[in-house]
């Protein structure tokens, strides 16, 4: 299960850090990513985060956004930076393997 937190409306230039809960597996094993989505157009992959630590992004978010993790408490982060108008979208999170998804998150980046 997930459980998105902490999208809303943000200027472009403008930062938002989302949260997912994650529960139901080892998430200390788990290899988790954030994805997004339009209405209308497929899902995005946009990073991934290994348990060792290990990250990728796709290019359109490279040095602006950085994914993070409290295996403590099974929490995924995304901080995002330097947001533009093409950054809107609903944000999901999910294990890597996982057919489930959460509820998602919106992020609007607009005047």
């Amino acid at each position: 299960q997930y459980v998105e937190s902490g999208g809303g409306l943000v200027q472009p230039g403008g930062s938002l850090r989302l949260s997912c809960a994650a529960s139901g597996f080892s998430f200390t094993e788990a290899i988790m990513t954030w994805h997004r989505q339009v209405p209308g157009e497929a899902r995005e992959w946009v990073a991934t985060m290994f348990p060792g630590g290990a990250t990728f992004y796709t290019d359109s978010v490279k040095d602006r956004f950085t994914i993070s993790r409290d295996d403590d408490n099974g929490t995924l982060y995304l901080q995002m930076n330097s947001l533009k108008p093409g950054d809107t979208a609903g944000y999901y999170c999910q294990g890597a393997g996982s057919t489930a998804w959460g509820q998602g998150n919106q992020v609007t980046v607009s005047l």
